[in-house]
């Protein structure tokens, strides 16, 4: 009970986290039965809780791969990380704005700012577009970037 009062944790979590103080065989099993039937366990708030939590931050793949870990049904992931794809490019787009805020300078640091967004789990277009889309506006502005060069 305490684990589950500190936050939604999956099925699978619980018998990877418990199965050490399991005495007799199947007990854990019908321990985690009567939790799931009384509604202390859930898959969808589990997939809910981790998709408020981490989406802001992170990309689809890697809000994939943090489901896929804690034991959740492919279904749920998928239907899950659908719905992030709709907004994949405003939440990268914000992630690299509070980041950098400006555009790469030169090759190595589109290089370093390609593999931090990469790294949190955004598509590789997704992020193509957000750089693309910070130069171009930064060209627009008057940034650095001077046609008599």
């Amino acid at each position: 009970m305490r684990l589950l009062s500190q936050r939604e944790h999956s099925r699978a979590e619980l018998e990877r986290k418990l199965a050490k103080y399991e005495e007799e065989p199947g007990s854990l099993a019908r321990a985690l039965d009567e939790l799931a039937a009384k509604d202390f366990i859930s898959e969808a708030r589990v997939v809910q809780s981790v998709v408020h939590q981490r989406a802001s931050r992170l990309g689809a793949a890697r809000v994939r791969q943090e489901l896929m870990h804690k034991g959740i049904r492919p279904e749920a992931v998928a239907e899950a990380v659908a719905e992030l794809h709709a907004s994949e490019f405003d939440r990268a787009r914000e992630v690299w704005r509070r980041r950098f805020g400006n555009p790469p300078r030169d090759a190595a640091d589109r290089a370093r700012q390609v593999r931090f967004m990469l790294a949190r789990g955004f598509a590789g277009a997704v992020v193509a577009r957000v750089l693309r889309q910070a130069s171009d506006e930064n060209f627009d502005e008057g940034g650095s970037q001077d046609l008599d060069e």
